[in-house]
């Protein structure tokens, strides 16, 4: 790299760091701030703080948060923002570069069935070396234990890898109880257009862990069963339209190139035949950003805006907002705020800086955004309308 270009590079990443310094002071010493957008008024509240880097986020029916921390640990955040002791019972995770203990999510029956779902990278030891890969499992709670404790998806042996990169991974149920979720490339891109291996796609099961009958590839030989769509990256978010009820992710790209995708059943969404962006050492990884057979994005963000947690918003405080959805920036510490008008991108805004990387977001029972800050310390904050 030249003398020059390295220079740039260094002036671009003090402009970052000092821009996200900024916006953490700021979020500190002004959290009452007003900020303006959609035709709202809305304030950022500190809603709990202390957590360990953390990750999903899910209500239980009493008010009460449950919240993931990606080294291992899931813990209720009350009402009033106390943060639990860690739930005993929790899988072991392979805590190692992107893996750890994922997302968390609740049976669309909770009430009767008391059954919530667990996203999280599972540790095994091959050689004396840890491996892991992305598995879900569903357990109850009592108290503060899981019991019941089931497996829904586990991959075979043979897929896990010492690799530490991309494992997804949201859950999503849908109106007639199906669960989706998701399992990045694992750092080996070419298998996410294997329909052999579990990486790289989307997967849909029944609640238990069956395979619908109708999924798109039962019965193909060789292809793993749960597989709904195929060809993703690395998609760390992804929900339903409150209306519609069409499933959408999104997708971290390499340098360039993240992705929000509308996923449907049996579709290859191209990863890495195509893609929008390009390695991290500037060079090419495809002459191709379309080709017959694959799907485009709604939209691609290139550069690259490690484009992570998404929610539409289905509250009553907001209305204007009413089925937008918002995204969250890693890597430039915002929240956006798209308008989706049928499977078209109407158009985008940064809603704001929350001064550190933003995990997650969810609407809460309340009407209120959260959102999931992982830096340290780790912490929830919410929306507010102005006037609350």
């Amino acid at each position: 790299m030249s003398t020059h270009r390295r220079h740039s590079w260094v002036v671009l990443l003090g402009i970052f760091v000092f821009g996200s310094v900024i916006a953490s002071l700021l979020a500190f010493f002004w959290p009452d701030a007003v900020y303006t957008a959609g035709r709202h008024s809305f304030r950022v509240e500190t809603f709990a703080t202390g957590l360990d880097t953390p990750w999903g986020m899910a209500f239980l029916p009493d008010g009460r948060m449950l919240v993931t921390e990606r080294p291992g640990n899931l813990r209720i955040v009350d009402a009033d923002g106390t943060v639990s002791e860690p739930i005993a019972g929790v899988p072991e995770v392979c805590a190692c570069g992107q893996g750890g203990m994922m997302d968390v999510q609740l049976h669309p029956n909770y009430e009767e069935n008391g059954w919530l779902y667990l996203a999280y990278s599972d540790r095994k030891t091959d050689g004396g070396s840890a491996v892991g890969f992305t598995a879900v499992m569903r357990a109850r709670l009592r108290g503060m234990q899981l019991i019941d404790q089931e497996d829904i998806f586990k991959a075979p042996e043979a897929v896990y890898s010492r690799r530490d990169q991309h494992y997804g991974s949201r859950i999503v149920f849908d109106e007639a109880g199906y669960l989706y979720f998701t399992i990045g490339d694992r750092g080996q891109s070419h298998q996410a257009q294997r329909l052999n291996v579990p990486n790289g796609k989307v997967h849909r099961l029944h609640d238990d862990g069956r395979i619908p009958e109708d999924n798109p590839f039962v019965g193909e030989p060789g292809a793993v069963a749960s597989i709904w769509s195929y060809g993703h990256r690395n998609p760390q978010g992804m929900d339903r339209h409150p209306e519609t009820g069409a499933l959408w992710a999104t997708e971290h790209g390499p340098r360039g190139g993240d992705e929000l995708n509308h996923v449907r059943k049996g579709l290859n969404y191209g990863w890495p035949v195509i893609t929008y962006g390009i390695n991290y050492s500037g060079s090419k990884i495809t002459d191709f950003t379309k080709k017959e057979g694959m799907e485009q994005p709604a939209l691609h963000w290139t550069p690259s805006i490690a484009v992570c947690g998404m929610a539409f918003y289905d509250g009553d405080v907001f209305p204007d907002w009413q089925n937008n959805l918002f995204v969250t920036s890693l890597k430039f510490s915002e929240v956006r705020r798209l308008v989706i008008e049928g499977t078209t991108v109407a158009s985008q805004e940064v809603l704001f800086k929350p001064g550190g990387r933003p995990r997650d977001i969810i609407t809460g029972p309340d009407g209120y955004l959260y959102i999931a800050i992982e830096d340290a310390p780790g912490r929830i904050v919410r929306l507010v309308p102005e006037d609350a």
